[in-house]
């Protein structure tokens, strides 16, 4: 078990379930804001989460209709209080990625520069890969340096599908 998922384990304060057109979705939140969004299977999923199913709790719901107008293609831009759980370096790759617009996509050695790591580009690949907010902490928007789709802890057919639903050429 990661670092993140341990500390969300420790600080989840609520969870729900979440019916993505991609897979079902879990949710989770801690005092200070979402937490965790992971699909289904996904590498790192945290697995059973000792904290009460709160399907009508205010910021799960928020999370699942904003995901549900992004889904539906009514909007790209999520306004959530996030409570990210990670390394210091992770949390400052996972805020990178915060700036990938909906539509663009970045490199792993654009992110490597970014957080002043030039040569960390592996390091930058596994901190994008333990992102525990999928699709509202956009890893999906990062390719690799020629273009191509390379992992996704979602698997790379939801990478795919996100991706062209945000109108990217692939």
């Amino acid at each position: 078990m990661s670092f993140a998922t341990q500390s969300i384990h420790a600080a989840c304060t609520a969870q729900a379930r979440f019916e993505s057109p991609l897979g079902q979705m879990l949710l989770a939140r801690t005092e200070r804001g979402l937490a965790g969004v992971w699909f289904e299977g996904q590498k790192d999923h945290p697995g059973h989460l000792d904290a009460p199913v709160v399907p009508d709790d205010p910021l799960l719901s928020a999370a699942a209709a904003q995901l549900t107008d992004y889904f539906e293609g009514r909007t790209a831009h999520f306004d959530l209080p996030l409570d990210l759980h990670g390394t210091a370096f992770q949390r400052s790759v996972w805020q990178a990625l915060l700036g990938i617009a909906a539509g663009g996509t970045r490199s792993y050695g654009d992110i490597a520069r970014e957080v002043g790591s030039p040569r960390g580009v592996r390091a930058v690949g596994a901190a994008v890969g333990k992102n525990p907010v999928s699709v509202i902490v956009p890893c999906h928007r990062v390719l690799g340096t020629d273009g191509t789709l390379t992992g996704y802890a979602g698997g790379i057919d939801r990478k795919r599908a996100l991706l062209v639903l945000e109108g990217v050429a692939l």
